[in-house]
């Protein structure tokens, strides 16, 4: 009998600290989010997993796709780098977009993207531009009501995680939407633009690197 009153007892013990453990473990968790990591260390640690995962992965905060492993491991253009910044200030960074750059520059939307908040970015590749005939893309650098237009298609109003990506529509700037679709790293945009490398972080947007301009409806 008193062998099992002691059972029974421990048995009732063990369930009281059972729940004060996990509520430490929340807390801590909760101290650490309020004054642990700095954006610098939070960026450090999504590199690191980009590292590990890039072209496989399309999970939460690692990016993904074959063009990610071109993106240098260090410095303004790496993904730490790029985190620290606003998306067009981080887009500036990387030789691969240079031609986007120089397009948000003459449509002078080099402050309205910085100056944004949580939004996507589809940001086509310098060979994604090239893939368009050189007379066409010369006027259309010199058009900025269109390069407005179709730069601005290029962007959407939240923040677009991967899964997001797996059968969406969504508003771009331009006011007209945008369709994605695919799973498990592979997505399509407008059924038309590959992603090449996703879920890419700056300061205030997330990017999906793409392989083809986008075109919204004339």
């Amino acid at each position: 009998m008193n062998t099992r009153i002691r059972r029974t007892a421990v048995a009732l013990a063990a369930a009281a600290v059972l729940p004060l453990a996990l509520t430490a473990c929340s807390d801590g968790g909760s101290d650490s989010a309020a004054s642990g990591s700095s954006p610098k260390a939070s960026a450090s640690a999504a590199a690191d997993d980009a590292a590990e995962g890039a072209g496989s992965s399309s999970g939460a905060g690692t990016p993904f796709g074959p063009a990610c492993s071109a993106v240098p491991t260090t410095g303004a253009g790496s993904f730490d780098g790029m985190a620290q910044d606003p998306v067009a200030t981080a887009a500036s960074n990387n030789p691969a977009l240079s031609t986007l750059v120089t397009a948000v520059k003459k449509a002078g939307l080099v402050d309205t993207l910085n100056n944004a908040r949580d939004i996507t970015v589809f940001a086509p590749t310098n060979d994604a531009f090239a893939k368009i005939p050189k007379d066409t893309l010369d006027k259309v650098l010199n058009d900025k009501d269109q390069l407005t237009k179709i730069l601005t298609y290029h962007v959407v109003g939240q923040k677009l995680t991967p899964q997001d990506l797996e059968n969406g529509s969504f508003e771009t700037l331009e006011k007209s939407r945008l369709t994605t679709s695919g799973s498990g790293g592979s997505y399509t945009v407008d059924d038309s633009a590959k992603v090449v490398c996703g879920n890419v972080r700056t300061a205030n947007a997330n990017v999906y690197v793409i392989d083809s301009v986008l075109m919204p409806a004339s």
